[in-house]
């Protein structure tokens, strides 16, 4: 939806009903994702897509009446359903896709749609829930902390939703006799790098490429104030990571890195990260570096599991050797870790 959402908040301005069709199923090898959104006008514009161009032409067809009569439909697409020859996913997949007409156009819900685009617009982090369901619909909107936006959500609902939210992936759920997608919205992902050197300034670079958040803790003002950055990182600090890791949201779509080879800075900053929920932990060094921190974790009180959350030596392992090419590394495994579900 997020790639959407200008187009989405002009037709909303300008008072154009629209159905939105959202993939919220897959089998098999499917073109396009889970969440993949589209949305057709009235007078059919579309933007966006559900298959990369096998279906469309059909769910512009359903969006006709879903436009006249509102509420929503779940419509199914593959190779077995009996229209395969027509509207069939030619890569053989098999795709559910909602469509119900965007709820901004129901007086009941119009606010859900102007706090889900505050969050979106915001890089505030929620979970926008649609009730799966032939005809009328409802919708909820929920922060991670807990916090509820629509019909009533029960609690088991929003503990369902903060659990999506954990796993990093949109999902369907079935709950109390209903069926509900829940899509998850985070914050822009975030890189905390501890050190600033050679591999911080070609990493923060990286990882501006692929709209990373960046942030740079380094308490050495020689490193923290003289290096020079290609890309600016967000932000940097000349502190210890004790001071600053405790002001952020060490949530799933934090990706910590470890690079000033210092111990005290280093253990600094692992012993608030492996406590946290951190998506990813990396610590640069050599295996015997590795084992030397492990010794030190292990006699502070950290157990096995914590420490095992550590990635070391880090990166892909492609044989890099230049600050570069060991950036890049990182870059990939966090890429990695950060798709992995």
């Amino acid at each position: 939806m997020v790639e959407l959402i200008s187009q989405m908040e002009a037709w909303v301005k300008e008072g154009k009903p629209f159905a939105l069709a959202t993939v919220i199923k897959t089998w098999g090898s499917s073109p396009r994702p889970i969440g993949s959104p589209m949305i057709i006008s009235q007078n059919l514009e579309m933007a966006g897509s559900v298959s990369g161009g096998c279906v469309e032409g059909d769910v512009v067809k359903a969006s006709v009446s879903i436009l006249e009569n509102g509420g929503g439909k779940t419509l199914t697409y593959g190779v077995t359903d009996e229209d395969a020859w027509t509207v069939g996913l030619s890569c053989g997949g098999k795709i559910d896709v909602y469509l119900e007409k965007f709820l901004a156009f129901n007086k009941e819900e119009k606010m859900i749609w102007e706090r889900l685009l505050g969050c979106l617009k915001g890089n505030l982090p929620c979970i926008f829930i649609t009730q799966i369901k032939d005809g009328e619909n409802a919708h909820v909107l929920v922060e991670p902390s807990g916090n509820t936006l629509g019909k009533v959500a029960s609690p088991a609902l929003i503990e369902e939703a903060q659990r999506a939210y954990r796993e990093r992936k949109h999902q369907i759920i079935e709950l109390e006799g209903e069926t509900y997608f829940l899509q998850v919205f985070p914050h822009k992902s975030r890189m905390m790098i501890i050190g600033a050197a050679h591999i911080t300034v070609d990493l923060v670079t990286l990882a501006k490429m692929y709209d990373f958040e960046t942030i740079v803790i380094d308490p050495r003002g020689i490193f923290s104030n003289k290096t020079q950055f290609n890309t600016p990182p967000d932000k940097i600090y000349e502190k210890y990571p004790a001071e600053v890791l405790p002001d952020y949201e060490l949530d799933p779509y934090t990706y910590a890195v470890v690079l000033s080879h210092d111990p005290k800075i280093d253990d600094n900053a692992l012993h608030i990260l492996l406590r946290s929920e951190v998506g990813y932990i990396g610590a640069l060094g050599s295996k015997r570096t590795h084992a030397k921190r492990v010794d030190r974790l292990t006699k502070a009180g950290f157990s096995e599991e914590e420490i095992g959350r550590i990635h070391a030596p880090i990166g892909v392992d492609i044989h890099a050797k230049t600050p570069r090419e060991i950036a890049l590394s990182i870059m990939g495994e966090i890429i990695w870790e950060k798709n992995y579900y």
